[in-house]
């Protein structure tokens, strides 16, 4: 997951491949509700691992439910006809999915229970589920805004003769959470009755659909009146397996019909899923996508182009219509996406801000109180997307990064995607394609021990770049060749070079990986330091390692730091740094580390080796060391590591095309 300030994504020119999806976060947290409810243990395969799932995992622990995970299969051990804890303090981050079922249920069961979140899950109403639950006897307070979490719930005094009423126009999760919770206290026939229009209708059949699962069958009149039969009573199904999200599925559908010749296959689920969110394929085929489908698979590729404007009423898929809203961008003519009221209760106000950052990639946007009309732009811009702490957000203006004019995109706190897909970013540049010269590149070279490797690998850590610690490849090249038993000399010159082609080198952080194996202290012992001077010399295994180097090179883009990065390996890198310091600054430095180490050379020895060691890279044949004639020069005497890093991002900020907004 990416942790940065913003993230930057250059300009994609299609998209191929196949993703795997993350569970349903709807699925998911319902399941998780209905396993604690229910007696014995219930193991849930495939569960989303989320912010919202583990707020949901963490109050079910709360309440005296046992949990174990492994992997994505998580066990559920069920408090069942014992009840929850009878006291507790429930922090539900910004989890609606978590939040009204639960205080529904713990309202039904009673006890004393504090649930609260966020602050933005304080904006968001809960006042109607509320004012249903409050006629049954339930014993519930508002903490703060009359109307809104957080919320205290104590004991009630049920009352169920009369139909329970709940609005549905605002959100179907108030719905939900009554159909989740009254199972429990069902000793006669409950019947709710919706007033009002009922939104986001698929999402209650997933809720239907997973009681029946669990023993629960509701009778239903329309989308009007719901009856739970008399005596009804969780059973587990001991096993269950949650579908791939089909609101995450909608980006990849998206890139499919946007950016795809050959197709974008979507594993996880297909057209039989129970999540409403899959009729989005017939909107993005409404627009001129290719779709295909199977039991657990979709493939999406490019049909009509530009896609065709479509006029659309959305209560169906309130969430994958945002897709739908970017999608806008790429069609034929203006767009209209109608009845999605819902938007702004959810975890922004969707409307507003969808409103605001289309309007910031050059398009036209007219914003009602429950539609979006979106003109594609005359001329696209580089835009600075914010995302509102909305994971959605974040996810759906990735797609712009596709747009024809090559317009940059920077997506702002990119780690909100937490919230249901915290490897969204990864999976779309695993099938992101573009031309490998426009994947963005630092390289910042410079002598030995000038503190470059600490500089590249903190810019990277601020960009959400790679990282490429080019001397170390040779010290893994030698110990890995050492290991493999291959003589360091020319007779076993192409063996080394085509073991060091093909090396599983990764580098994390401060952490240098070979094969899965944290090698970062074993590659600087000194024999490893002298066999790495001795392949260095071998032609074969450096053109080996040239290309393993450039294989560094991946979205969203790489630092990469050496003697000749700027000058051999990386050429047209977007920006070059050729870091130095005085040789006396530099003797300090290593004589630091050393002294760290329980070594204990002098300064002036070390003084004298590394301007002797300055003079040969400076005149070896091959590669020597020296700036790149574009390059910017930083002499870091004096400078503190974060100084320097500073002035390396106002650099690199400077050479982008985003307004300071």
């Amino acid at each position: 997951m990416f942790a940065t300030e913003f993230l930057d994504i250059p300009p994609l020119d299609a998209a191929a491949g196949t993703v795997a999806l993350p569970g349903s976060k709807s699925i998911s947290n319902r399941v998780l509700l209905l396993a604690a409810l229910c007696e014995g243990t219930t193991v849930v395969h495939d569960l989303l691992d989320s912010d919202d799932t583990r707020v949901m995992l963490d109050a079910l622990r709360a309440l005296g439910c046992g949990v174990a995970i492994e992997g994505s299969t998580v066990r559920v051990s069920g408090f069942g006809a014992r009840g929850p804890a009878p006291q507790a303090k429930l922090f539900l981050g910004n989890a609606g999915t978590a939040m009204r079922p639960l205080a529904a249920a713990l309202a039904v069961l009673g006890g004393d229970y504090e649930l609260g979140g966020v602050p933005r899950m304080h904006e968001r109403p809960i006042g109607d589920l509320v004012d249903a639950l409050r006629p049954l006897g339930c014993d519930i307070a508002y903490l703060g805004q009359e109307g809104y979490p957080p919320l205290r719930i104590g004991l009630p005094a049920l009352k169920l003769d009369a139909p329970i009423r709940v609005r549905g126009d605002v959100s179907s999760q108030f719905l939900t959470a009554l159909l989740l919770a009254l199972p429990l206290v069902s000793r006669q026939d409950v019947v709710i009755e919706v007033a009002g229009e009922l939104i986001s209708r698929p999402y209650v059949e997933i809720t239907l659909n997973l009681l029946a699962r669990f023993g629960v069958a509701v009778r239903r009149d329309g989308w009007k009146r719901f009856t739970i039969p008399a005596g009804s009573r969780y059973a587990s199904p001991a096993e269950l397996h949650v579908e791939a999200d089909a609101s995450s599925a909608s980006y990849f559908v998206a890139a499919g019909a946007l950016a795809s010749d050959s197709g974008v296959r979507i594993l996880g689920v297909g057209r039989d899923s129970i999540q409403g969110d899959i009729r989005f394929l017939d909107a993005a085929q409404a627009m001129g996508a290719q779709v295909s489908s199977g039991p657990n698979w979709v493939e999406v590729r490019r049909g009509a182009w530009p896609l065709r404007a479509i006029d659309l009423d959305c209560n169906h898929i309130p969430d994958a219509a945002m897709t739908l809203a970017v999608m806008a961008l790429y069609a034929d003519g203006p767009s209209t996406l109608r009845n999605i009221a819902s938007w702004r209760v959810k975890e922004t106000d969707r409307l507003a801000a969808m409103a605001a950052e289309l309007r910031k990639l050059g398009a036209e946007v007219e914003e009602g109180a429950d539609f979006l009309r979106v003109t594609p732009p005359a001329a696209w811009q580089a835009a600075r997307i914010r995302t509102y702490d909305d994971h959605r957000m974040a996810m759906c203006f990735s797609l712009a990064a596709f747009n024809p004019a090559g317009a940059h995109v920077r997506i702002d706190d990119p780690k909100c995607v937490a919230k249901t897909f915290p490897d969204y970013f990864e999976t779309l540049f695993s099938v992101a394609q573009l031309p490998v010269p426009r994947i963005p590149v630092i390289c910042v070279d410079g002598p030995t021990a000038s503190g470059k490797g600490t500089l590249a690998s903190c810019t990277a850590q601020r960009l959400g770049y790679h990282y490429l610690d080019s001397g170390a490849l040779y010290r893994i090249t030698a110990l890995a060749a050492v290991r493999a038993g291959l003589p360091l000399d020319e007779a076993h010159e192409h063996r080394i070079a085509a073991l060091a082609e093909k090396l599983p080198v990764r580098f994390e952080g401060a952490s240098i990986l070979l094969d899965g194996e944290d090698v970062t202290d074993a590659i600087r012992a000194e024999a490893v330091g002298m066999d790495a001077s001795r392949i260095s010399a071998l032609p074969a295994v450096r053109t080996a390692l040239v290309a393993l180097q450039q294989g560094f090179r991946r979205l969203p883009g790489l630092v990469a730091d050496g003697r000749d990065m700027g000058t051999v390996i990386f050429p047209d890198a977007q920006l070059k740094v050729f870091l130095t310091a005085s040789a006396a600054k530099r003797a300090e430095r290593r004589h630091k580390q050393l002294i760290s180490k329980g070594l204990a050379p002098t300064i002036d020895t070390l003084r004298a080796d590394l301007e002797a060691r300055d003079a040969r890279d400076a005149n070896r044949a091959v590669a020597p060391l020296k700036p790149a004639q574009d390059a910017l020069l930083l002499d870091n005497s004096e400078q503190s590591v974060e100084d320097s890093v500073a002035q390396v991002l106002a650099w690199w900020e400077a050479r982008q095309p985003f307004a300071a907004s």
